[in-house]
């Protein structure tokens, strides 16, 4: 198997070299700088029989472990609204690295760079976005070719409605926020720490770990557990023959949604 962490622009070459070499292939987020060009790399591992994980992370965090457990048992009722805030920070220095924040290296801004974990881990809790409505724009804050801001008005498949707010514009950087309001609770999960309120009265939590989580001017701020659990969740589905966590075609739905927003 290969682990490919090299920029977004060289994912879709770089896989089809591993699948015709018939190596199972563990990606970084995004998949590429396109969607077409991400298409094309989940159809090549597919076509090669080669299992193509990617790394977003953000679903293996207990906090959001436990809050889609009590989803699918359906302890928490249907939701009916989902918010999801990203409020980053970004120095300049980050973007006056070379290729950084542009669409020929990256592809996209704080949605394609930053916010597909969160918004990744939104999609997996409360289902695919049918409608998108809102902005998006590069605030004088950056110099930068693609957006550092975006704020949109969602609904949901299964009839919730919210909104999207992310940027990497806000000091100092605030943990990313997804909250669900459900017919039985309100479940609010930001950075790592889980606080539902029950209707009854009682509450069911998770503290925060004590890191920045990557929210600041380091991005790299964060503990290593979760790209552990995305890494043994790799190897345990080559080992068993069945798909990773985060698929291609997981990883497809983000790519769309951003697109769209």
């Amino acid at each position: 198997a290969i682990l490919v962490l090299t920029p977004a622009n060289t994912h879709l070459d770089i896989a089809r070299r591993c699948a015709q070499a018939g190596k199972h292939i563990l990606l970084e987020k995004p998949l590429d700088i396109t969607t077409a060009r991400s298409q094309e790399l989940v159809a090549t591992c597919r076509a090669a029989g080669v299992t193509l994980g990617i790394v977003l992370q953000h679903r293996f965090k207990p906090a959001a472990i436990t809050l889609a457990e009590h989803l699918t048992s359906g302890r928490l009722g249907e939701i009916v609204g989902c918010s999801t805030v990203i409020r980053l920070w970004r120095p300049q220095s980050y973007y006056d690295e070379p290729g950084r924040g542009s669409f020929a290296r990256d592809g996209g801004g704080v949605l394609l760079s930053q916010g597909i974990h969160t918004l990744d881990l939104m999609l997996s809790l409360a289902g695919p976005v049918t409608e998108v409505g809102g902005y998006a724009l590069t605030s004088p804050i950056h110099r930068m070719e693609t957006e550092d801001m975006v704020c949109a008005a969602v609904r949901f498949a299964n009839g919730a409605v919210g909104t999207i707010d992310a940027t990497t514009a806000a000091y100092p950087g605030f943990p990313e926020r997804i909250e669900l309001i459900c017919r039985h609770a309100t479940a609010s999960l930001v950075g790592t720490a889980l606080d539902i309120a029950w209707q009854d009265g009682t509450r069911t939590t998770i503290e925060a770990d004590k890191s920045a989580g990557g929210t600041g001017a380091d991005p790299m701020a964060f503990p290593h557990d979760h790209h552990r659990a995305v890494m043994a969740d790799f190897v345990e589905a080559i080992r068993q023959k069945r798909p990773p966590k985060i698929t291609g075609e997981d990883a497809l739905v983000v790519h769309r949604l951003i697109d769209a927003l």
